[in-house]
């Protein structure tokens, strides 16, 4: 018998995961698990607050770097918005849109449609074959027909094509496309830039109340693992684990994401290796994972020549001594990496402009030097990520 026929292929016990959910990004902690963001919880719950007596919501914009609990804390406050206005009487509903995936008006409107229509309409929202308009006039209807209120969640709002659909839902009460039921828009950035680019007309009806979400410390960042410490059996987690897993998140970024991942990570390397606890050396191996996994994540959607842009700067950055670099410099190992990958090289000006897109992601840093009389001002560009981790990810994923 080969060894694929035994017995043993599959393990029946974890011996080191009690609840490994806890330990998803996309999982909802229960409110005493969310570590770190009492001031924040309260004052969304603030803007959201009318809903409870069946009356329009303030919309809300939510802005901080990746993993600062924006997400976590509006699905937080709005699920318990839903529970506290049945109690009341009042139909509050909730939609949820992931930009990054839903970035285009159509996709956007038809995603908040499907999520907030009920098997009580007799209201058909196809993932496809209808026109815009014709989504909206049927989510119009739904909204109508079976809410008091509701939230609207847009996540990475900053993903979206144009400010299209938040004019459509920012006006659709004074516009007369609802008769009925209020509606509430919480909008969720990682870029703080992100209202200069707005619509004036948009930001005047969206930007009602505006909170920053800071990064979180090690403390806090150690809190929120400790309070997710049962996802792991007992007694597995050796004592320096959980500290050296906070301090590595809060030194780079206070990002929450990370620090569980780095945790995540850490058990799942122990648990290939059959080992009883997971141990610090684990910890520390599972942090490159979590930053290549940080900054896949970052660059999600972005297209090959940004890619090639990118792996021009990280080439640029690792064979020399300075870490700022002029657009021509970038350009010239662009062009390098084009070949490589047996594609033509997109204009000067073209890279510039992707260059500009990746530097409002904060993927880089621009600024402006000038060169004198003789030369005029000049643009450099520098990684804010580490171009060891951007070379690896960014080649393998080419």
């Amino acid at each position: 018998m080969s060894d694929a026929d035994s017995d043993d292929l599959f393990s029946r016990e974890d011996i080191i995961f009690a609840k490994k959910e806890l330990l998803e990004i996309n999982h909802l902690p229960d409110h005493g698990r969310i570590v770190g963001r009492d001031d924040e919880i309260s004052a969304l719950a603030n803007a959201l607050n009318p809903a409870l007596f069946n009356q329009s919501p303030s919309n809300v914009l939510l802005y901080g770097k990746t993993g600062t609990g924006k997400s976590l804390c509006a699905k937080h406050v709005s699920r318990r918005l839903v529970d506290e206005a049945d109690e009341e009487g009042v139909s509050v509903g909730v939609a949820y849109v992931d930009c990054a995936q839903d970035s285009t008006e159509t996709q956007a409107v038809q995603t908040i449609a499907s999520g907030t229509n009920t098997t009580a309409t007799d209201i058909s929202i196809p993932d496809k074959g209808i026109s815009t308009s014709t989504y909206y006039k049927r989510l119009w209807r739904i909204l109508d027909e079976e809410y008091d209120v509701v939230i609207v969640i847009l996540d990475e709002i900053d993903k979206l094509e144009n400010d299209d659909i938040l004019m459509q839902l920012s006006r659709a009460g004074e516009a007369g496309k609802l008769e009925r039921c209020k509606l509430g828009v919480i909008g969720i950035s990682n870029k703080i830039k992100y209202k200069d680019r707005m619509d004036e007309r948009v930001k005047s009806s969206l930007c009602e109340r505006e909170f920053v979400f800071p990064p979180y410390d090690a403390n806090q960042l150690r809190s929120i693992m400790e309070a997710r410490s049962d996802a792991f059996r007992e007694g597995v987690l050796e004592p320096g684990t959980i500290p050296l897993a906070a301090a590595q998140a809060a030194q780079e970024h206070g990002d929450a994401r990370k620090a569980i991942d780095i945790l995540r990570y850490a058990g799942e390397l122990a648990q290939t290796e059959n080992a009883a606890t997971v141990r610090e050396e684990y910890v520390k191996k599972a942090r490159e994972r979590a930053e290549n996994d940080r900054f896949r994540e970052l660059i999600r959607g972005a297209t090959p020549h940004s890619k090639y842009a990118l792996q021009a700067l990280a080439i640029l950055s690792l064979d020399n001594d300075e870490d700022a670099f002029r657009t021509t410099r970038v350009y010239e190992v662009y062009e390098q990496v084009c070949r490589q990958m047996d594609s033509d090289p997109l204009s000067t000006r073209r890279v510039r402009d992707l260059l500009r897109e990746q530097a409002f992601l904060d993927v880089i840093e621009q600024t402006r030097q000038s060169g004198g009389s003789a030369e005029g001002s000049y643009t450099e560009h520098r990684l804010l990520e580490d171009p060891q981790v951007v070379k690896k990810v960014l080649v393998s994923e080419t």
